[in-house]
């Protein structure tokens, strides 16, 4: 069991290590991706990517888990990619499982995986990243988590943990999922 974790420049470090920890602890392997050798998060944490996305294949993976980050550090610049377009079209189009954190569901929107579909994204700040999600047709629900489909949605940082666990759900099963909860201790 595999699952491709997506790093765009600016991504939040928090949003991405959930996903190895838990992920980790079930023991799912997580293998990072990125545009570029090195990228760095929104707070200069730097990170070799272990594949570069150009040498993705969306078949050798179970899952697609993508952290969000700040616009501020270029976030949407790796996130909106032509590379990254077609990543995530290549998980959705095998109907594999896509967990997003925070403002990465924008990257599906701009993919148009959204339209009309339950999901959500950032909401505090006025609400501005919701309303650009709305943009992309999706029907924005302002709740902490949102599934719908082979994809997890969630509103900020603090979400990482039930996204994580939403989706090793899906891939090992409830019984898994509830045991890796406990030895973490949640």
């Amino acid at each position: 069991m595999k699952v491709l974790l997506f790093l765009a420049k600016g991504f939040e470090t928090m949003e991405a290590s959930v996903f190895v920890d838990v992920m980790g602890w079930a023991g799912v392997d997580v293998v990072t991706c990125a545009l570029r050798k090195t990228v760095t998060s929104t707070f200069g944490v730097s990170v070799n990517a272990q594949v570069l996305l150009d040498d993705v294949c969306a078949d050798d993976y179970d899952a697609l888990a993508i952290p969000g980050g700040f616009e501020d550090y270029g976030f949407y610049e790796d996130a909106f990619s032509p590379q990254a377009v077609k990543l995530i079209n290549d998980f959705n189009e095998q109907g594999k499982m896509i967990a997003t954190i925070c403002v990465a569901a924008l990257a599906l929107g701009n993919c148009g995986l959204l339209k009309g579909k339950r999901a959500t994204t950032y909401h505090l700040g006025d609400g501005r990243r919701q309303r650009q999600l709305a943009q992309y047709g999706a029907v924005v629900v302002n709740e902490p988590v949102v599934r719908t489909d082979n994809i997890i949605t969630s509103y900020c940082p603090q979400t990482g943990p039930a996204v994580a666990f939403m989706l090793l759900e899906e891939l090992v099963g409830t019984e898994k999922m509830q045991q890796t909860k406990t030895a973490m201790g949640f």
